[in-house]
């Protein structure tokens, strides 16, 4: 399955969400996600969407994840390039390594903001909720 994620923040800290879409090898959708998280750092929305979506394709039965997202701090981070040093991040990263280690396949690639744009529809959409 290929993941595109995504999170919000208005203030940093502030009111948050996240958003993220599933699809198969075929590039065809299979699941979406669109929710509000409460207050949160934009990095903590992200972190919250790459676990929102692992938890929903782990229930459609994935065995292996191609996650994109445009955050390059955390793609990094997950990747093992930077160190996870804010302490409000690490149990975040902790939680996306556990359900790697459950899973046959998972990559994580860091990608342009334009080429995430429905997860950033999704993520928008519910933090307008918030308005």
């Amino acid at each position: 399955m290929v993941i595109y994620a995504d999170g919000a923040s208005r203030g940093n800290p502030g009111p948050a969400a996240i958003g993220a879409v599933i699809k198969d090898e075929r590039g065809r959708l299979i699941a979406s996600i669109s929710q509000r998280i409460g207050k949160a750092t934009n990095n903590q929305a992200e972190y919250r969407a790459i676990i929102a979506a692992l938890e929903e394709a782990d229930r459609l039965g994935a065995r292996q994840v191609d996650i994109k997202m445009d955050s390059e701090l955390v793609v990094r981070q997950i990747n093992g390039e930077y160190r996870v040093k804010k302490a409000t991040l690490k149990p975040l990263y902790q939680q996306v390594k556990q359900r790697q280690g459950l899973l046959e396949g998972f990559t994580i690639t860091h990608i342009l903001r334009q080429q995430n744009i429905e997860a950033d529809k999704l993520a928008n959409k519910a933090l307008n909720g918030y308005s």
